[in-house]
């Protein structure tokens, strides 16, 4: 049998959706937290299964570029960390990256997509524009690869090949931090390798990677370092307006990171650490779950957690144009 995900026998119920007080729909996963010494202090369903980060990998990658040559800081780190809605603002970000090493959006490797901003969309409809790579929300970390390639001189039509020398470069990056060899190779939505890893093993990854220091003796953990300060410094640019990781990163200072089907990862200020995924691939309760393990483990106050649950949009349940429910943080 192929490498896989843990079954619905090995999850826990992460999250409710209440509709008027009728349970409509029930979000189960897995989940791990460990305080900030990187111990664990819970695990909710079978941590040891294997997962793929999806998105959540990208601040891996994006320290595996800078690690092998990408020259990226502030709004440009973060953008090659980020899954971003496509706005102009992201846009001409991406496209300043690649310019400063003589390259077009012509040369990304990730499809063209219309912009996830509906605002953004409208417009470039209304003007007649066609779907574009730049707009895709993984345009940044693409641009990053490219930098890194061009930087050494490596061939660019080929970067997204798993035995790209950047690609086998980004696999050691996500080992070291992760601590364990990865489960399997795969390709991701956007065309690049995604690398499956446990829950726990990716749990790990991302406290050392939230504990970083710029100040460290290692490159790897100095750019970690400057990789979270970029996130906190810019959280426009790592998802988008009203999105919930922005959203999350503006209200709590926390690092926080989606990743397609399910997954969310998140480190607050001190340093404790939250992963999760859930099984059925829905990103609507990643952040509102994290953020509640996160109180709940001391990193976060409570009562902050529970205002923002109870009074942000992005958690209401509507009928009739007004809020009949909310979803709900059961883990």
């Amino acid at each position: 049998m192929s490498a896989e995900t843990f079954s619905v026998q090995d999850a826990v119920e992460l999250a409710v959706v209440d509709r008027g007080g009728f349970a409509e729909s029930r979000h189960a996963g897995a989940a791990v937290v460990l305080d900030s010494a990187g111990e664990t202090v819970a695990s909710l369903g079978r941590a040891e299964a294997l997962v793929l980060p999806r998105s959540a990998l990208k601040p891996f990658q994006a320290i595996g570029s800078v690690t092998a040559g990408a020259e990226l800081k502030g709004e440009r780190l973060a953008l090659a960390t980020a899954s971003h809605t496509g706005t102009d603002r992201h846009a001409a970000v991406v496209r300043d990256m690649l310019g400063a090493v003589g390259l077009s959006e012509d040369a990304l490797g990730c499809p063209a997509q219309w912009p996830s901003d509906s605002a953004t969309r409208d417009a470039l409809v209304r003007e007649r524009f066609e779907p574009a790579r730049v707009r895709m929300n993984c345009s940044g970390k693409h641009a990053a690869m490219l930098m890194a390639s061009a930087a050494n001189g490596w061939d660019l039509d080929s970067y997204l090949d798993p035995a790209h020398p950047l690609q086998t470069h980004i696999r050691d990056v996500v080992e070291r931090f992760a601590g364990e060899r990865v489960g399997a190779t795969v390709v991701d939505g956007c065309g690049a390798p995604v690398h499956a890893l446990t829950l726990t093993g990716l749990a790990r990854a991302v406290h050392r990677v939230g504990g970083s220091s710029e100040r460290s003796p290692f490159a790897m953990h100095r750019v970690a370092g400057a990789l979270v300060r970029a996130v906190r410094d810019n959280p426009w640019a790592v998802d988008g307006p009203g999105r919930p990781d922005t959203v999350a990163i503006e209200t709590f200072g926390v690092f926080s990171k989606y990743g397609a089907e399910g997954v969310q990862i998140m480190v607050a200020p001190d340093g404790t650490t939250v992963v999760l995924k859930t099984l059925d691939g829905s990103t609507r309760v990643g952040v509102l779950v994290a953020l509640t393990l996160l109180a709940r483990a001391g990193a976060l106050s409570e009562q902050a957690v529970a205002e923002f649950a109870d009074g942000h949009p992005l958690f209401s349940v509507s009928g009739g144009g007004r809020e009949v429910g909310r979803i709900r943080a059961v883990a």
